[in-house]
């Protein structure tokens, strides 16, 4: 497969049992070959995200000196200036900074865990000056919560398991939105060599929900080829989201699905104006969850064990600029 596929989940939601799994068998096919799908018919309303894009936008647009007063760093809450971040860092590839800024926020409800809590379940910070933020981001991560522990049931039936057997480990999951703002070229300047909006990376977590605005300097994924021409874009569907494999949830399933490399292109100067905002959700499982990844037939590999709270802060810790 050298292309992301397009499914329509409406199926999986109302179809009977032969319908259901035949979405599933698609998506095992395209998480097995590529990593990446995009959907449709997920039941998340459009009109919820135009909201979020129009108030993080007036967010984006108060003075540095405003937004300096959220000032984060990767796997905090608050706003992620520019510089903060390369993602390109996770390869072990030394890179320029991504050309992007973020408002982060994330899981907070505390499980009593002082070492979890402290990492995973921080207090979500709040911009005064856009005060909508909250309630609408509030909304929105309850909807990709559910909608990303419906996908896990997708996967476990793909796998022929108890639908609920890896939402049974999202009990009080740990979870980031990440809004980011990807600058025009017009105010930034020509890129280093090598810098791109998000550089070659692959995610950390079970399943990512990105929603994203068309573009010309948008989302490429790997094909396994040569670097030089191995990169494709990945289709933009109006209403969909693009979802992909991370990490841990590659590893539990014995490497049976791939976390795929992907990036997201420079601004490019045939678009100098272009200024792209990203809704992007990475969820992940109970920080404490012992994952035991799936020996063959299921899986591809036999894989030791992993705790998940160690395997996802490794790699966040791989990320961070300085």
């Amino acid at each position: 497969m050298d292309a992301v596929p397009v499914i329509d989940l409406t199926a999986w939601f109302t179809g009977d049992e032969q319908e259901r799994a035949a979405v599933a068998a698609r998506v095992d096919e395209a998480l097995s070959e590529i990593g990446f799908l995009v959907v449709t018919g997920h039941g998340v309303p459009a009109g919820l995200r135009e909201r979020i894009r129009a108030a993080a936008k007036r967010f984006f647009a108060q003075p540095e000196e405003v937004k300096r007063a959220y000032a984060a760093t990767v796997g905090e809450r608050g706003w992620l200036p520019p510089g903060v971040e390369a993602n390109g860092y996770a390869e072990g590839t030394e890179t320029p900074p991504d050309l992007k800024e973020t408002f982060a926020i994330g899981a907070d409800a505390k499980v009593g865990d002082p070492l979890f809590d402290a990492e995973w379940f921080l207090a979500n910070v709040w911009p005064s000056e856009v005060p909508e933020l909250e309630e609408l981001l509030t909304e929105y991560t309850a909807r990709m919560r559910a909608l990303s522990d419906e996908l896990l049931r997708l996967c476990a039936t793909a796998l022929g398991l108890d639908p609920d057997y890896f939402a049974a480990y999202t009990g009080n999951p740990s979870y980031t939105l990440n809004i980011n703002r990807y600058p025009p070229l017009s105010q930034l300047g020509a890129p280093e060599p090598g810098q791109f909006r998000i550089g070659p990376h692959t995610d950390f977590g079970t399943v990512t929900v990105l929603d994203r605005q068309d573009g010309v300097g948008g989302l490429q994924v790997f094909t396994g080829d040569t670097e030089e021409d191995g990169w494709v874009d990945a289709p933009w569907v109006e209403d969909s989201f693009t979802i992909n494999v991370g990490d841990l949830l590659a590893v539990w399933s014995g490497n049976r699905w791939k976390s795929n490399r992907h990036r997201v292109l420079p601004p490019d100067p045939s678009a100098p104006d272009e200024e792209l905002v990203s809704l992007v959700f990475f969820y992940e499982c109970d920080p404490g969850a012992r994952i035991e990844p799936f020996a063959p037939p299921i899986g591809r590999a036999e894989l030791a064990p992993v705790r998940a709270h160690e395997f996802l802060l490794e790699r966040l810790d791989a990320i961070t600029v300085g």
